[in-house]
């Protein structure tokens, strides 16, 4: 994905006034804003996407339904509605999302320093997933799982899900309750 323009925040969460390319906010450890929206369906199941081949940061392995980084100056449920549509090729309402929790995250891989404020939502749909239109780069693939399913995943093969240190666990117990 291109670079882009985004906001860099203190470790508490307050704007510095300063833009950094995403890739600078990636290299010295800058702290910045993501969203990401959970989408699952009326049984309970979880969207997830795999991640591309190609990406630079944990490729080839299942993650959230749809994440990215907020833009400059971007507001929070615009930028989620946005790589919704972009990722998976949903147009969604910003009405459509349910604010969650802000949740920090602060993992490195390789070269990359990824310190983040992830802010957390959560989005009914119960359509076709087939007609979707996924980004390539971005996105290879995406599948509705039960949570038994994603559960046994992260025990038995946890290198094919982005390990996010107990979250997995918290967005099930979330979703099982929407879903009752």
């Amino acid at each position: 994905m291109a670079d882009e323009l985004i906001d860099i925040y203190d470790e508490n969460n307050n704007f510095t006034g300063v833009q950094k390319m995403k890739s600078e906010a990636h290299r010295d450890g800058l702290w910045h804003r993501n969203i990401h929206v959970w989408i699952y369906n009326s049984a309970g199941e979880i969207l997830l996407q795999l991640r591309a081949k190609d990406k630079l940061v944990f490729p080839d392995v299942w993650d959230v339904s749809v994440a990215g980084h907020v833009g400059a100056g971007e507001d929070l449920l615009i930028s989620a509605a946005r790589e919704v549509e972009e990722e998976i090729g949903l147009k969604i309402k910003t009405e459509d999302l349910l604010f969650f929790k802000i949740k920090t995250i602060s993992m490195t891989y390789k070269e990359i320093k990824n310190n983040e404020f992830a802010y957390i939502y959560f989005l009914k749909f119960d359509g076709d997933i087939s007609e979707l239109k996924l980004q390539d780069e971005e996105v290879q693939a995406i599948e509705f799982f039960s949570s038994e399913k994603i559960t046994e995943g992260l025990m038995v093969t946890p290198d094919k899900f982005l390990d996010y240190d107990g979250y997995w666990l918290e967005i099930i117990e979330e979703i099982k309750k929407k879903k009752d």
